[in-house]
């Protein structure tokens, strides 16, 4: 409980966090960030780790001259491609392992036809996928593992993926340096955060919501 509440208060106050961890270290700040980005993109057991408010405040501390806009964005560029491309391996060397281990517990849950259709619908829709679930915290980290999982060709899944970190970085990164040392966004910044996550996840929590209901009512209305 006490590591919950510790992780939870570096979250709510990741500002704080990085401005006493740049003065008592200095450049070494640049791979905690690596780190952070690196790990939260590209392990997925590590989808909580705090991508967006990190990228803002790092563009906040770039605009009061403490890191260097430039080397950042390439940094965190390098760091979020490389991530989604290790979480991309993974899944594609585990994913048909684990639908095809012929393990009683796991036949019984899987579907391997189920893996077939995620498979063709990486290949019409992945990149869009890819591209937006950069701008959904947790979404980000599994959407790269489904895509190897579902055998998204590399080459495409390469290209969305550079598509979607560009933008993902020089978005939150640009935000932050622009407008990240404004004091009433410096006040509320917890509050926006957690408004943004929010913003982010409501739409599709009602989206699936509403594809649930209307197949329950297919399914009623076939009987």
């Amino acid at each position: 409980m006490d590591t919950l509440l510790h992780f939870a208060n570096l979250v709510l106050h990741i500002d704080k966090f990085l401005g006493d961890f740049i003065h008592v270290y200095g450049a070494w700040v640049y791979a905690v960030l690596f780190l952070i980005v690196f790990s939260e993109t590209g392990l997925v057991i590590l989808p909580f780790l705090p991508g967006d408010s990190l990228l803002f405040i790092g563009g906040a501390f770039c605009a009061t001259g403490q890191l260097h806009l430039g080397a950042l964005i390439v940094l965190l560029l390098i760091a979020a491609i490389s991530g989604n491309t290790l979480n991309y391996l993974i899944g594609r060397a585990i994913g048909p392992r684990v639908f095809n281990s012929h393990i009683p517990v796991l036949e019984r849950f899987l579907d391997r036809r189920a893996l077939q259709k995620t498979h063709d619908f990486y290949e019409r829709h992945g990149g869009k996928t890819i591209v937006l679930a950069r701008f959904i915290p947790v979404v980000r980290t599994f959407a790269p593992f489904v895509a190897g999982a579902s055998a998204m060709t590399f080459r495409r899944f390469q290209f969305f993926n550079f598509i979607g970190a560009l933008l993902w970085v020089l978005l939150l990164v640009l935000l932050g340096y622009f407008f990240g040392n404004i004091p009433f966004i410096r006040q509320y910044l917890n509050v926006i955060v957690l408004v943004g996550i929010g913003a982010a996840i409501v739409p599709i929590l009602f989206g699936a919501l509403w594809k649930m209901v209307r197949k329950h009512g297919a399914n009623a209305g076939s009987r």
